[in-house]
């Protein structure tokens, strides 16, 4: 599998990195335990099976042209009431283009990922995996009710093949 995903800059990096350590300090699940290289805050805007030919290189030109993307943070949130712990991004104009323009230059990939879909897609940092829905509490008073801002500044993508990530752009 395949990810294009949105980097955080560095001061939302740092924020979102702020959050990780408190869930983590507060014995909450947390990213912060995720010790491996590739693990940092992005905004995940479609996976696939692989990238045909010639479509890395339309995805940076794509990414050279939009970057950066302005970025607020809304609530925190167990998505589908279940696993991840995430705090949503308040989509934009600008990230709304840019994540259908994504999906325009992938259209042709194999196995893309339905719940990136446009219309489906719910753009969020996560937080934790495998969170519980009965510790949203304590997890939105750990992460001080804070809506961070910032940018978008970097793309890159996952292969979860190798664990490893290659900058877009």
């Amino acid at each position: 599998m395949r990810t294009v995903e949105l980097v955080c800059s560095p001061g939302l990096d740092v924020a979102v990195r702020t959050v990780w350590g408190r869930l983590a300090a507060a014995g909450l699940p947390s990213l912060a335990r995720n010790i491996h290289p590739t693990n940092r805050p992005h905004l995940t805007l479609a996976a696939v099976d692989d990238f045909p030919p010639g479509v890395a290189h339309r995805l940076a030109e794509l990414f050279d042209a939009a970057l950066p993307v302005p970025v607020s943070l809304g609530r925190v949130v167990v998505l589908d009431g279940s696993a991840p712990l995430v705090w949503l991004v308040q989509p934009t104009p600008a990230l709304t283009a840019l994540h259908a323009a994504v999906w325009d230059v992938l259209a042709e990939a194999d196995g893309l990922r339905p719940w990136h879909a446009p219309g489906a897609w719910v753009p969020h940092l996560s937080l934790a995996l495998r969170f519980r829905n009965a510790d949203l509490r304590m997890a939105r008073a750990v992460s001080g009710g804070q809506r961070p801002t910032g940018v978008f500044d970097a793309a890159r993508s996952y292969d979860g093949t190798d664990r490893t990530v290659t900058r877009i752009g």
